[in-house]
This record gives structure tokens, sequence and C-alpha cells, in this order.
């Protein structure tokens, strides 16, 4: 493709005008953002999700992270995302392993995979960020008939004094218009808009489990958010990265940093 990646970036989106280029935090987001725990995978296995020989779509791919433990359980997988450093990454990823994941530079909206073609489309930590009528149509196009749609969460928790409260207030410091502080990793308002756009058989699973962060890697965590690496400046970043480094020895001096996260997860099937 030829096109430059701003034709294609959307002028509204579906939760907010927050609009982060995560490409811009490629390297702290290959290197420390937490990947999805083994459960997830156990119980979308269960459910017949990541089997042998399934095609899958995965939206919103990034770093490739889902889309290669789906890949690594048998599935046939292809990758697709709007920010080209991120797609570079995966790809590197797929040359250093084994799991032959097709990486594709395009919107969610807007594939160029063929028409029912899939039998599941996947979307992880991204849905927020789509056009909603746009990605159900999508969506619709691609998978077989019955096909399975799964969107899925791995967030952080903020609770009152914890170092995910204290972090998601200096980040709101800095960047008063990020909209994802105060999150409690529940989403119900996806099964609501997937009813209403014809989707069948919602089903909902959650858990939570706890990741362990070193100072330097919670940092890393943090500059490749949407609120610090993926909108502020470079020297915005240093700065901002200064700051809850020091906040980190002062106020949370023991090391690892034990951090709540909930895993939530929509399951579907289309119209």
């Amino acid at each position: 493709m030829d096109e430059s990646p701003e034709q294609f970036r959307l002028t509204e989106k579906s939760a907010s005008d927050f609009d982060p280029n995560f490409g811009n935090a490629a390297t702290d987001y290959e290197r420390y953002r937490a990947t999805y725990p083994s459960e997830l995978f156990s119980r979308l296995n269960a459910v017949g999700v990541g089997t042998e020989n399934q095609r899958v779509l995965d939206l919103g791919t990034g770093t490739g992270f889902l889309a290669r433990e789906l890949r690594q359980r048998g599935s046939s997988v292809i990758g697709v995302d709007l920010e080209r450093e991120l797609l570079a990454v995966a790809r590197r990823a797929s040359r250093e392993g084994t799991d032959n994941v097709e990486y594709i530079w395009a919107r969610a909206e807007q594939t160029p995979v063929r028409e029912n073609s899939v039998d599941v489309v996947t979307a992880g930590q991204c849905w927020h960020w789509f056009d909603r009528d746009l990605v159900y149509s999508e969506v619709q196009r691609v998978l077989t008939s019955g096909g399975t749609v799964v969107i899925t969460h791995f967030d952080w928790l903020p609770r009152s004094g914890n170092v995910v409260d204290e972090t998601e207030q200096l980040i709101l410091d800095w960047n008063s218009e990020w909209p994802g502080a105060g999150g409690t990793g529940f989403y119900p308002e996806w099964t609501r808009n997937l009813s209403e756009a014809g989707f069948r058989n919602i089903e909902t699973f959650s858990f939570e489990t706890t990741v362990e962060y070193s100072h330097d890697a919670w940092r890393g965590r943090i500059r490749a958010s949407a609120g610090v690496g993926g909108s502020l400046s470079e020297e915005e970043i240093r700065k901002f990265d200064e700051q809850l480094a020091d906040h980190l020895k002062s106020s949370f001096p023991d090391e690892p940093l034990e951090v709540p996260h909930r895993s939530f997860t929509v399951i579907c099937t289309a119209p």
C-alpha cells in the first residue's frame, strides 16, 4: 500500500476524541506491556476458540501478543493494525520465532481480508478505539456463517492509594485529556452494543490476577500507555518518567510492585 496512514485515521472515535499514536511507544510497548494470562487461553479453548486449523483475524494486533499466542495453539492467524511501528515489531517477532502470523497494515474497519473467510475475529486492548458501526459491518463481512467474535482486555486496576491509582493521578497532571483513568476492567456496554448490532449468544467472563513489575518495568509500562507514550512529546515523556521514578522510590520503595489486573472477555456469534 502506498497510501498515507493519515488517510485511514478516524475523525471520530466511538468512545472519545482521544487519538493516541502507539507507534511512538513501540519499543516500550514491546518490552513492557504485560502478555495475556494463560488462563485466558484455557477459557477460550474451552469454548472452541484458538483451536487447530481455525482461521483467525486479529484486529488492532499491535505487536502481535494475542495473534502469536493463538498461532502457537494451532490457529492460522492474520493480524491487522494501523501503526507501522507496532507491525514492524510483530513481524520481527514472527521471523525470530516459528508462529508464521501474517501481518497486514490496515484499519480494523476496512481490512483486505476476503468475505466469509475467517472463523474467529479477535480484538485485544483495542475495541474502544474503533468506529463501532463500521467495525461491526466489517466483522460480519469477513466471518463465516455463525463465526465467533472475541473482544478481550487485560487492564490494571486502580484502588485507593495503590501504585496504579497514584500513577494515574500523575498521568492526569501531565495529560488531563487522557480518558483511561479510574477503570474497573469491566465493559458492560459492549454487550448492549453488540446485541443492538445483531450479534447473538453473547457471553462474558472475567477474572483477576496480579502482575509483578520492577520499578523500571512499571515505568516502561506507563511510557507504553496511551496517556504517556501515545500522546505526550518526547520531552514531556522524559520529565514525566523522572517524576514517576522519584514517586516510586519515595512512596512504593519495595520491589517487585504487585499490580492487580482484570481480564475481561466478551464472546458472541455473528448474525
